[in-house]
């Protein structure tokens, strides 16, 4: 069966000014634009426990993306790529260079909620809680991009919806293989965002606060380590035990089981 056919898109959406607009760059504003307005109204529900003004509100969200930036990047440059980056220091800021890592980008995200919620005397894990609804959604966007960067493709495969790659001129850059970044978007975008909406408008874990927070974790684990079954290896790291586990494998189940924790924890605290 034939696959799919995509001809290569350019990774620059568009220009201003002679500065080059990535489509990457979109996906993270998208991402926090979106996620910004869901966590308002979220925030300005019922039994929500937490109430930020506007100008408070700016300030999460300025320590948030500085969170996934930072986060982001750092994780993936000591989990993914560190001798690289130990001879090449300044390509650290050249974030469109390898990308980000969502797991370092979580432990940015926890970090500088503690920090705002200590400062501002809010209940840091009832923040969490629904940054843990609204993470998704920039996970959905972030592996759009992937997909259209070409990145993180999966093995070859000849299943119906095998994609392949081409070039203006019709030559083939990735033969039929799975879209795994589209396999991610779905899983670990839509389908927890809706899980994690509907637990929390459906349930009252919300009582507890971290209890989604740590549903969030293991959710995710969850649907990156299925996904990883499809997905090569970064080539700069290969397996790590047999060939078998990854590294995105070995992350997903840290943050399993500290999203275990998290959510036991979430239970037995006064």
């Amino acid at each position: 069966m034939s696959p799919i056919v995509i001809q290569q898109m350019n990774p620059v959406a568009f220009s201003i000014f002679g500065m080059d607009i990535r489509w990457y760059a979109l996906a993270y504003v998208a991402a926090f634009v979106v996620g910004y307005f869901i966590f308002k109204h979220l925030m300005h529900q019922p039994n929500s426990g937490i109430e930020i003004s506007n100008k408070k509100m700016d300030d999460l969200l300025t320590a948030i993306i500085l969170g996934v930036v930072i986060g982001g990047r750092v994780g993936y440059v000591l989990f993914y790529n560190l001798g690289y980056f130990v001879a090449h220091p300044l390509e650290i800021f050249a974030v469109w260079h390898g990308g980000m890592s969502f797991h370092g980008g979580l432990v940015g995200v926890i970090a500088a909620t503690f920090w705002f919620g200590w400062k501002n005397k809010i209940n840091s894990w009832r923040i969490l809680d629904l940054l843990a609804i609204v993470a998704p959604i920039g996970l959905f966007f972030g592996r759009i991009a992937n997909f259209i960067n070409m990145e993180l493709m999966g093995y070859a495969s000849d299943v119906p919806w095998a994609v392949e790659f081409v070039d203006k001129s019709g030559n083939v850059l990735i033969p039929a293989s799975h879209p795994s970044p589209i396999y991610e978007a779905l899983t670990e975008g839509i389908l927890l965002f809706v899980l994690m909406y509907v637990l929390y408008k459906r349930t009252k874990l919300r009582n507890h606060p971290g209890a989604l927070a740590g549903i969030m974790g293991m959710g995710y684990a969850v649907a990156r380590i299925g996904c990883e079954q499809f997905r090569i290896p970064d080539v700069q790291v290969g397996f790590l035990v047999g060939n078998w586990l990854t590294m995105g494998m070995m992350l997903s189940l840290i943050i399993f089981f500290c999203g275990m924790a998290i959510f036991v924890f979430a239970f037995r605290k006064k």
